[in-house]
This record gives structure tokens, sequence and C-alpha cells, in this order.
């Protein structure tokens, strides 16, 4: 039986990223945090996805991150390939979403195939292929807000450019005060290597890839969701030189990762045997998760 991923505020993990879009229009400059864009009470998605923020930012604190992170470094859940792991995610279902019927592995082919067309370095598209796959910790009964969800610093001062900050009042951290100043417990351009972040899908697999791909596709990886930095110019001040430098190729990849889902569905079989290659190039044949 195939799994939902409905054990949360949100419907569909989609929903997070349908926010994102308008928050985020393509072609189009970020849209301003005012009440009438952030509070509209009248909608019910819009509702759910606040209620999704209010658990994330109350409960994303640095022990949190910290804990998940120990908890899924030794990478001992489940040793598997990584078209294996795609197929793992698909069982993830989301039929909940109105626009479109595709399922996780054609939401994944619909990235790595458009970046493909565009003629970008082969690891580039791989890392459109696996940049979500660490979502199957919804499979292993992780809420939905450690899970998804922008990703920002902790131990450090809440950024006024993350999503909904006011519901990090109810977060513990708010009350220590070694940890709300703008460089907390960190070194001012001490590099964001230093710095812990809110545990979701990014860090994990980062985690799983770090050993297997260059730098530019681990940046991709590991802060695809961190909107406050490469979005809105956030924590400029813990990054050094190398961060701003690789955070270019961040940019270069969240307009596939935003605005690549279509109602066209890509054909997985036929395409399997062209990323299995590519995968191979990359990863050996059973990968540790």
């Amino acid at each position: 039986m195939k799994e939902r991923d409905t054990d949360g505020p949100l419907e569909s993990l989609d929903e997070w990223e349908d926010d994102l879009k308008d928050r985020y229009p393509e072609g189009g400059a970020a849209k301003p945090k005012g009440e009438e864009e952030f509070r509209n009470y009248d909608d019910p998605a819009r509702d759910t996805v606040r209620t999704f923020y209010r658990l994330n930012h109350e409960h994303q604190t640095l022990d949190f991150a910290r804990a998940k992170r120990a908890e899924y470094a030794p990478l001992n859940r489940r040793t598997m390939g990584i078209w294996e792991a795609v197929e793992f995610l698909n069982t993830l279902v989301d039929d909940s979403d109105p626009d479109t019927d595709l399922s996780q592995i054609e939401h994944l082919l619909q990235t790595s195939e458009a970046i493909r067309a565009d003629g970008h370095p082969d690891w580039f598209v791989l890392t459109g292929l696996i940049h979500d796959l660490g979502k199957i910790m919804c499979l292993w009964d992780e809420p939905q807000w450690a899970v998804v969800g922008d990703t920002f610093p902790l131990g450090c001062g809440f950024s006024d450019k993350i999503v909904y900050p006011e519901f990090f009042e109810a977060n513990p951290d708010s009350q220590k005060e070694e940890l709300q100043t703008d460089c907390g417990i960190y070194e001012a351009g001490g590099g964001l290597d230093q710095v812990t972040m809110s545990w979701g899908h990014d860090e994990y697999m980062y985690l799983v890839a770090k050993d297997y791909l260059p730098k530019e596709a681990l940046y991709m990886i590991r802060y695809h969701s961190f909107y406050a930095a490469h979005r809105e110019g956030a924590y400029d001040h813990l990054m050094n030189d190398r961060d701003r430098e690789m955070f270019s190729w961040v940019q270069k990849f969240n307009p596939y990762d935003l605005y690549s889902k279509t109602p066209e569905r890509p054909n997985a079989e036929k395409l399997k045997p062209y990323y299995e290659d590519l995968i191979a190039k990359y990863f050996p044949a059973q990968v540790a998760w």
C-alpha cells in the first residue's frame, strides 16, 4: 500500500512549493511580506501553510536540528541505489494536488529534464533528479515540518526575511539571548559550514551525497530551500567568499526547482536507462541512507 504525505497540516507537500511560487513568481520580484500577502484567512490553502510554518518555526531549535543530524548522519537507515530511492520516494502519494496527477518520479524527471534541455553539465542534471530525495524521511514518520519548508540558520538571530517571522516568538531559542544576536554562536564571515541549519530534506540529502558530487552540486542540494539567503539576501554576514561564489549555482538551480512542473508527463521508463548510466558515473550501486 502506498503511503500518503498527509501526516501534518499540509494536505500535500506540494502546498509548500506552491506557496513558494506565490512568493517568488516566475520572472518577477519577490512578493512583499505584507498583511494582504501572508494573512489571507479566507484561503484554506493559505491557512494550512500558515499552520505548517507555525509548527516549523516553533519546533526547529538548535538542539532539535543537532539531534536530528546526529540521528541521520550515520546513514544507517537503509542501503539502496539512487534509482531505487527514487522509486521508494514514489510510494509517497500526492493525490490531493488539484493541479496535477504526476507521480513523484515524474516531478523529479521534469526538473532534471528541464536542466538537461538547457545544456547544463551532467552533474547538474543529476542534481535535479536527486535534490528532493531527502523527502523519503516522510516515509520514516518524520513530521512535515521536519522534512520540508524554508530552511534557516539556528544558533543566531532569526531574520525577518524568513517567511512568517512572527512565529519564531514561540521558538524556545528566541528566549536565549546568546542565540539571538546577529552572529549568535558563530564567527562573522566564518562560512556556512560552521552553521547548523534547520533540519529537513536538504541537509539529509547533502549527508547522503557529500562524498560523490561536485561542490557546486552539494551547495544546490544543501541550500536550495534557504530562500532567506539566495532570494532575499539575508545572512550574508555569516558567509565567506566561497559561499558567495557557490550560491551563484544555487541561484542557477532555483528556477528549475520552482518552475519546471508542467502537466506534460515525462516517460519514466524511456528515460530510466539514461539516468541509470548517469547515476553510475557518480554513485556506487548501493548507497547508505
